[in-house]
């Protein structure tokens, strides 16, 4: 049976949080990747023969991925 961890003082506890909303601001990269729609509205470089416009949006979904991954890993250590 699993114990509850012992209470955080309060210095710790600002600490963890400044942490966390630190590292929340990493989830903002895919959002403004995204939106910032011109510096990937090209067809030139193709990887593979699938266009520039295609491939970054699906590396977004797998960089999106491991952020949210080290958010949430740092969040609940």
């Amino acid at each position: 049976m699993l114990t509850d961890p012992p209470p955080l003082t309060e210095a710790a506890h600002e600490d963890d949080v400044r942490r966390v909303s630190k590292l929340r601001w990493l989830l903002l990269l895919p959002f403004a990747a995204m939106m910032w729609v011109p510096s990937y509205d090209s067809i030139e470089p193709s990887i593979a023969s699938i266009p520039l416009f295609y491939w970054y949006q699906l590396l977004w979904v797998v960089l999106c991925g491991a952020i949210i991954g080290i958010v949430y890993l740092a969040e609940h250590r």
